[in-house]
Order: C-alpha cells, then sequence, then structure tokens
C-alpha cells in the first residue's frame, strides 16, 4: 500500500485537527473509511471482472481446441499411419473375398491316414535315475556326526 510512516501520520493527524477541528473528527473519519470501503469494493470487483474476462478467453481457446479435436478424422488418420500405401487393406480385402468363395462343407468326411503318430517324449534310457541315493547318504553323514559328537 502506501509507504506511510509515524511521521507522516501525525502530520496529516495535525492538519486535520487544525483543519477540521475537533468535533468534527469522528464524522470525517466515519466518512473516510465509507470512501475506503467503495474504493476496495470497486478495486475487488474490477478485479474480478478481469478475473471473468481471462477465464472466458481461455475458456474460448479451449471450446476451440474441443471443437479442432472433434472435427479430426481419428480412423482415417490411424490407418494412415498404420497402412499408409494400403497394401494390407487391399490383401484383407482379398483374403476376405477369397474365404466367401470357398464353401464350407462340415458334412464332409475327413480323410483317416493310416500312418502311426510318432511319440515326442524321449525314450525311457535317457531318462535321468531317481536321486534315491541321496536320503541314505545323508542319514548316513548324520549318523557319523552323532558318532563324533558322543565320543568327544
Amino acid at each position: 500500500m502506501l509507504d506511510i510512516g509515524w511521521v507522516e501520520l501525525s502530520i496529516i493527524a495535525l492538519v486535520t485537527i487544525i483543519v477540521v477541528g475537533p468535533k468534527e473528527i469522528p464524522r470525517v473519519l466515519r466518512t473516510v473509511t465509507q470512501i475506503m470501503r467503495k474504493v476496495r469494493s470497486m478495486a475487488s470487483e474490477f478485479q474480478s471482472g478481469i478475473d471473468d474476462l481471462a477465464r472466458e478467453a481461455e475458456l474460448d481457446d479451449l471450446k476451440k481446441d474441443i471443437q479442432q479435436t472433434a472435427s479430426r478424422d481419428f480412423a482415417s488418420e490411424l490407418e494412415n499411419s498404420i497402412d499408409p500405401t494400403g497394401e494390407m487393406t487391399d490383401s484383407v480385402r482379398d483374403i476376405e473375398s477369397s474365404l466367401k468363395e470357398l464353401p464350407v462343407d462340415s458334412a464332409a468326411p475327413q480323410e483317416k491316414t493310416d500312418e502311426p503318430v510318432q511319440d515326442i517324449a524321449p525314450p525311457a534310457a535317457d531318462k535321468p535315475k531317481p536321486a534315491a541315493d541321496k536320503p541314505k547318504k545323508a542319514a548316513a553323514k548324520k549318523s557319523t556326526a552323532t558318532k563324533k559328537s558322543k565320543s568327544a
């Protein structure tokens, strides 16, 4: 606000007492405070009006952006970015048309072959041996460890 110190305030008070007089000072102070309130309210109203204009301008910009986005054809942009030459689309359409031309006979018997089915599993000789010896070895180690601890 204003940079007024005690010296300036005392000079203003002295001039006010001399000019207005001690009787009229309360009425003058009341009038000055009312004027200050009006000035502050007008300033805040002006500031809020400016803020509203700024918000409306931002909203207008946002509205334009939304309209531009809504007017875009995302399907064609996506298609152009994935298949710019159109080769994939043509090949898919050719495949679809050839599939439509083929007759579908679900009642037709399928050919059976008399060839035996080959096993994919490896022969039994290639399987690793089970580790049945390990528990016996572990038990033998425990028994020798307990014998050593008893003898000590």
